[in-house]
C-alpha cells in the first residue's frame, strides 16, 4: 500500500506492506470564510466578553503569537484580531507583537515576514522573548511546586495580554495552546527548566491528552492565570494547514473547548500494539529539526510492542540543531540507559535535557530508527539512534527479524493523532 507520510514542506510517499494499519485523525474540512469566523469568535467569545469590550482607548496592548517551530497560521489570525482591537480605538503605536520563542532561537527578519506578513512586520512593533535576558524578565515569585518563575517584561507590563496559538495533541503538556503561550513561550529559562524537569517529565499523566493531573500543563496553567490574561485566540488546523476550528475568550474555558474538539478527531482505538511503527512529526515546521522530532516518536511509542521498532520520518532541515542541549544531554549520557541515569542524579539541569529523557524513555522499550534528508548517518548515530535511509528496506529487514506475522502500524500524520491502546470514552 502506498501512504504519504508528512514529512518536511513536500511529504513523502513510502510503499509500506499491505495489510499495514494507517492510523488517521478525523478529517475536518477548513472553515471557507477564515477572516468572517474569526471575527465572529472575537465578537461571541466562550465564557468572556467580546474582545472589542475589553481593550479602550489608551490601553497598552500585546499580542503573544507562536514561533517558526508552529504551524499557526499567525498571518491569518492577527490581521483579524488587530483590526478589532484598533476599531474599539486602540493605537497602532501602543500595540506589541511578541513572538513567544521560549528557549528557542530567534527568528530572522526573513522568517518573521514569512510568519507574520509583511504589513504587520512594517506597521507594528515586533519583539522577540528572549528567556536568558535578566532585563528582559520580572519575577511571579514561586508555583504552588515551588519552582521560581519569570516572564517576559513588556508582556507583563501591557495593560491588556492577548494568547494566541494552535491546539494539537502535546507529548507532555497534554495539548498545546492556551497556558502555553505563557510558560514556556514567555518564561525566564530557568522556569522552563523546572517546570519541564525529570520528576515532571517522568509523571504518569505527563503524556498526550492529558490536562487534569498532569503537573506540567497545571503548572503552566498556575503561570498563565497568574498573569492574568486579557483573551484567549486559539485555533485548530487539518493536515493542510486549514483552520478547522476557532476558540477565543477566556483562556481556560476557551482552552477546554478546542482540547474537547481536537479529542474527539485525534484520537484513534487501537486493539494491540504493534512490532513495527512508521511515524512523522508532522512535516514542516514541527519536524524542522531532530529535537522536534521525537514528539512523533512519542506518539508512536503509544503503541509499540517492548522490543519492537519505531521508524520516524523527518525533513530536519535545520538538523539535531547544533549546538544543542538536547544532543550534550545524549552525547554525556552515551546509551538511553547513560541518559536517564545522568538525568536523574540530584541536581543535574541543562537545557532541552526532557527531549534526551524522553527519547532515552522510549528506547528503553524500543529500537527507533531514523528517516531523514537533513541528517547524515553519523549526526544520527550521535544522537544515539538508528539511520535509515530506505523506509521499504528497513521494515523488510524487520519483518525478517519479527516474522512474517509481524504487526504494522502506520501514522502518517504524527502527532495529530493520539492513538490509544484502551477504549476511547
Amino acid at each position: 500500500m502506498k501512504v504519504n507520510l508528512a514529512y518536511g514542506r513536500t511529504g513523502l510517499w513510502c510503499h509500506l506492506p499491505d495489510g499495514t494499519d494507517c492510523l488517521e485523525p478525523t478529517f475536518v474540512p477548513g472553515i471557507r470564510e477564515e477572516a468572517s469566523a474569526l471575527l465572529g469568535a472575537l465578537r461571541s467569545p466562550i465564557g468572556s466578553p467580546p474582545l472589542a469590550e475589553l481593550v479602550s482607548p489608551g490601553d497598552t496592548v500585546a499580542i503573544v503569537h507562536t514561533d517558526i517551530t508552529r504551524p499557526t497560521p499567525n498571518d491569518r489570525i492577527l490581521p483579524v484580531v488587530l483590526k478589532e482591537i484598533e476599531q474599539a480605538g486602540v493605537k497602532r503605536k501602543d500595540i506589541l507583537l511578541l513572538n513567544g520563542l521560549g528557549t528557542h532561537r530567534p527568528q530572522t527578519q526573513e522568517e518573521l515576514r514569512r510568519m507574520l506578513g509583511n504589513e504587520i512586520v512594517d506597521s507594528y512593533r515586533c519583539l522577540q522573548h528572549n528567556g536568558r535576558d535578566e532585563a528582559n524578565l520580572i519575577s511571579l515569585g514561586v508555583t504552588k511546586l515551588g519552582h521560581p518563575v519569570r516572564i517576559n517584561r513588556f508582556y507583563d507590563e501591557a495593560d491588556k495580554r492577548i494568547l494566541t496559538g494552535f491546539i494539537e495533541p502535546h507529548c507532555a503538556a497534554g495539548y498545546s495552546g492556551g497556558p502555553k503561550a505563557v510558560l514556556p513561550s514567555l518564561a525566564g529559562a530557568e522556569s522552563v527548566q523546572t517546570n519541564h524537569g525529570y520528576d515532571m517529565i517522568g509523571h504518569p499523566k505527563a503524556t498526550w491528552g492529558i490536562t487534569e493531573g498532569n503537573p506540567i500543563w497545571e503548572e503552566m496553567l498556575e503561570v498563565a492565570l497568574r498573569t492574568h490574561p486579557t483573551f484567549l485566540l486559539n485555533v485548530t488546523l487539518n493536515n493542510c494547514r486549514e483552520i478547522t476550528g476557532i476558540f477565543a475568550g477566556d483562556l481556560l474555558a476557551a482552552h477546554q473547548a478546542g482540547c474537547a474538539f481536537v479529542r474527539d478527531h485525534a484520537m484513534v482505538k487501537v486493539d494491540a500494539p504493534y512490532d513495527i511503527v512508521v511515524t512523522t512529526n508532522c512535516g514542516y515546521p514541527l519536524d524542522i529539526n531532530l529535537y522536534q522530532a521525537i514528539k512523533g516518536v512519542s506518539v508512536a511509542s503509544r503503541i509499540v510492542k517492548v522490543g519492537g521498532s519505531i521508524i520516524i520520518a523527518a525533513a530536519c532541515e535545520e538538523g539535531i540543531p547544533s549546538p544543542s542541549g538536547f544532543l550534550d544531554v545524549l552525547l554525556w549520557g552515551g546509551s538511553p540507559k547513560g541518559v536517564l541515569d545522568l538525568v536523574a542524579r540530584p541536581g543535574f539541569s541543562h537545557p532541552e535535557q526532557w527531549e534526551s529523557q524522553l527519547q532515552a524513555m522510549i528506547q528503553s522499550s524500543a529500537d527507533v530508527y531514523v528517516y531523514s534528508d537533513g541528517l547524515r548517518d553519523d549526526e544520527i548515530k550521535q544522537a544515539l539512534l538508528i539511520p535509515c535511509r530506505s523506509i521499504e528496506q528497513t521494515i523488510q529487514a524487520l519483518i525478517d527479524k519479527y516474522g512474517p506475522q509481524a504487526r504494522i502500524g502506520a501514522i502518517p500524520q504524527g502527532p495529530q493523532t493520539i492513538p490509544c491502546l484502551e477504549p476511547v470514552n
